[in-house]
């Protein structure tokens, strides 16, 4: 599957991970086949089809921006505002869920450490939530 085969510079895409985005480079050599760099400032190499260079996702993250139906996915508000010995528990029960900048909530096992590290370094707790049970 190579969704992005016919990428090019200045697409328009949606990534569930940083939200919505530009391509700014079409890579032809490596393992890398495009740079997004997204309007919330951050910028993220991706494979040809759609998988972040970022944190330990192994599906298809990002997609052209007509493409996606958000409806399924979950972008609501915290209810609850844990404190930190509450996160650091349920880190390591692997039951905690962080809000990634695009809004969407994932496990915690999916990100980055350098990114739960900096939004408790900031004491952003907001951005935590016990795992919700489908």
């Amino acid at each position: 599957m190579a969704y992005f085969k016919k990428a090019k510079k200045g697409d328009r895409v949606y990534g569930l991970v940083f939200g919505a985005g530009t391509i700014v480079d079409v890579l032809d050599d490596g393992h890398f086949h495009m740079m997004v760099s997204f309007d919330n400032g951050y910028e993220v190499p991706y494979t040809i089809e759609g998988v972040p260079g970022w944190g330990k996702f192994k599906d298809q993250t990002m997609y052209y921006k007509d493409d996606i139906d958000l409806t399924d996915f979950d972008f609501s508000a915290v209810t609850k505002v844990l404190s930190i010995k509450k996160i650091i528990k349920l880190r390591s029960k692997k039951k905690l869920e962080v809000r990634l900048p695009s809004g969407v909530w994932t496990s915690c096992k999916k990100c980055a450490n350098d990114y739960i590290e900096e939004m408790l370094e900031k004491e952003n707790f907001h951005l935590f939530r016990k795992k919700v049970d489908d």
